[in-house]
């Protein structure tokens, strides 16, 4: 099968280098915002399949794969958020839309309440994003999680070690993550992750109200319950909600075709 991938490429967007891969290049704009320790690339099995529909854009989010790292950055919600704007921005796009997944379900959920719907943000996607924060309950993956596999793959790490902590995971995402997760830097990924408990999204969801919005809910990924499905139905009326019944967190890798039954034709066009 012929490959809709394009090319990838380097920006200056907010005041860093933004390294992003583009697929397809024909059809409404669409711009993937990965997860915590998810390069770009590792989103390439999703991004080929949206490449036939749509005009579409993964970000390395900063301190991850390609893009500009290092411990004197800033990785907070909302300096990510402005790489959104700024990256969209940088290339021109108009009238896209976004689609989060975790972490960047919760950038994408900053970047819409901080003007990006002002700037040509037409749709969101947000894929079971975290919905901790101040006064509620924590996320269910723990930080050693995280920071353990990134120091493995410091030190050269094969698809055996990577699947001690994904055991459910084909070879090639498995190999894949080897190559790639050294890439994350720990501090950006500790941030993040305390960002998770620090930072209050559900306050942004007020200024989303016109905003056409799809939460996609991981059935079987415990981050988001009924009563979270709840809640956002009364700070946003307007959201709708689906969900992969057979996936874990890590939707498309748990659930490849339900994933996409769960866009539905939200982004005007079914994948």
């Amino acid at each position: 099968m012929t490959t809709t991938y394009l090319y990838g490429a380097n920006v200056n967007a907010n005041g860093i280098r933004q390294h992003y891969l583009r697929y397809g290049g024909d059809g409404p704009a669409l711009v993937i915002v990965p997860g915590i320790t998810s390069p770009a690339v590792t989103w390439g099995f999703v991004a080929e399949r949206l490449g036939r529909r749509f005009d579409t854009y993964v970000l390395d989010v900063r301190g991850r794969g390609l893009s500009e790292t290092g411990d004197d950055l800033d990785y907070g919600i909302d300096t990510c958020a402005d790489d959104i704007i700024a990256f969209t921005r940088a290339l021109g796009l108009d009238g896209y839309s976004l689609l989060g997944h975790s972490m960047g379900a919760r950038f994408g959920i900053r970047a819409a309440a901080r003007g990006a719907m002002g700037s040509g943000m037409q749709r969101l996607v947000l894929v079971d994003p975290p919905v901790s924060g101040p006064g509620r309950r924590e996320y269910p993956s723990k930080l050693p999680w995280y920071v353990d596999s990134i120091r493995d793959c410091l030190h050269g790490a094969d698809i055996e070690t990577m699947r001690k902590y994904c055991p459910s995971w084909s070879e090639p995402h498995l190999r894949l993550r080897a190559e790639w997760l050294h890439t994350c830097n720990e501090k950006a990924v500790v941030d993040t992750f305390n960002g998770f408990h620090e930072d209050d999204i559900h306050g942004d969801f007020p200024q989303l109200e016109g905003l056409p919005t799809l939460l996609v809910v991981a059935g079987k990924g415990g981050v988001i319950l009924p009563e979270d499905e709840q809640e956002f139905r009364q700070l946003m009326p307007s959201i709708e909600i689906s969900r992969a019944p057979n996936a874990g967190h890590m939707v498309p890798w748990d659930d490849y075709e339900g994933f996409f039954e769960s866009l539905g034709e939200f982004l005007g066009k079914r994948v």
